[in-house]
């Protein structure tokens, strides 16, 4: 994008899989209690957050961020828990921005505190925001979110963004007889608005979102009322490990796509890495445990590019060794289950 330089190479996995986006986590706290994320019933008033002398600094975040661009790395996603929870955050929007070779910045919200920082955010760099909204009917969306959170807020927040000249798209979690009768309510908005809409499987990531495989909504169907709207054609990837299968619908264009992670599982093209607000490193969102970076990124007497060479060396090697495909094997019974990290833990 700018000014801090990088000799940009290419690194493949165990399954020839190269490494083109970043997910970075800056805060493990949420306003909100979705079920699929965050059940008030384990993060209630009790629950212990990361404390802040855990947390990467700003500066630390930028040195894997570059050392990740080093790596093939195109787009980054700021994600939380709540990403806007984290003070000053455009600040670390604006240093990413200064990241020679990286492409795109994006940022991940529930959309409550988008009327107060959309503007400084694109200021910032920022190129695109993705906001999370399960529900048009105010006691179906309370149910998802724990009910921390009407309809009307997050519609606020879309707009700030849309106003700030923020790219906006929607997602949606759908989960079989709560918030499935809600797909043409989002889709009328989604049109109204002009923005895009995804609609993401109830997935079992973490341990305590109680999730079932008759949770999942099938696709097909929701693709079927979708139609009874207008015709939809099929929009090709944008790129190699794009994990949305995207539709267009024939007299508006507005982009309605499927992230099917339990259906129809999309492993062989994964391309992401995800960083914690606490420096480990993720190779899937499923993982059980992640590579921590902190006693690279703490060395003392050591210049930020010698830091960035080390973690450099250190994410490759992560990489290369990665061989994850956890939602090709999710349902084989030959294979044992272990603990997951938490989604809130490293975002999306």
């Amino acid at each position: 994008m700018a000014t801090i330089g990088s000799a940009q190479s290419t690194v493949v996995d165990q399954r020839n899989r190269g490494l083109h986006d970043l997910r970075i986590s800056v805060t493990d706290r949420c306003q909100l209690r979705c079920r699929y994320c965050m059940p008030e019933e384990v993060f209630g008033k009790d629950y212990v957050f990361l404390p802040k002398s855990q947390i990467l600094s700003f500066e630390q975040i930028t040195l894997v961020a570059r050392a990740s661009v080093n790596l093939g790395v195109k787009k980054i996603r700021l994600t939380g828990g709540e990403p806007l929870m984290r003070r000053d955050i455009d600040q670390l929007i604006a240093q990413l921005y200064s990241i020679e070779d990286l492409d795109e910045i994006a940022l991940t919200t529930n959309g409550l505190l988008l009327p107060k920082y959309a503007k400084k955010l694109k200021a910032a760099g920022l190129d695109r925001v993705t906001v999370s909204l399960d529900a048009m009917d105010d006691e179906i969306f309370s149910e998802m979110n724990g009910g921390k959170a009407k309809v009307s807020h997050v519609l606020k927040g879309i707009i700030a963004a849309k106003e700030a000249g923020l790219y906006v798209k929607i997602n949606t979690v759908l989960k079989q007889g709560v918030n499935d009768g809600q797909v043409l309510a989002l889709a009328h908005q989604a049109r109204d608005f002009g923005v895009p809409l995804r609609f993401i499987e109830y997935m079992d990531v973490g341990n305590c979102n109680g999730w079932e495989a008759s949770d999942v909504v099938d696709t097909k169907q929701v693709l079927a009322q979708l139609e009874t709207i207008a015709s939809l054609e099929p929009v090709n990837p944008a790129h190699i490990g794009e994990v949305a299968k995207r539709y267009r619908f024939t007299d508006t264009q507005t982009e309605i796509g499927f992230i099917t992670s339990i259906s129809e599982p999309f492993c062989g093209d994964c391309n992401r890495a995800r960083l914690s607000a606490d420096g480990q490193i993720y190779t899937c969102l499923f993982s059980s445990v992640g590579y921590d970076l902190k006693p690279i990124i703490q060395r003392q007497g050591k210049t930020d590019d010698e830091l960035v060479s080390f973690l450099t060396a250190q994410f490759s090697s992560i990489w290369q060794q990665r061989d994850d495909r956890y939602s090709e094997i999710r349902f084989n019974e030959n294979v044992e289950k272990q603990p997951k990290v938490e989604m809130s833990y490293i975002g999306g």
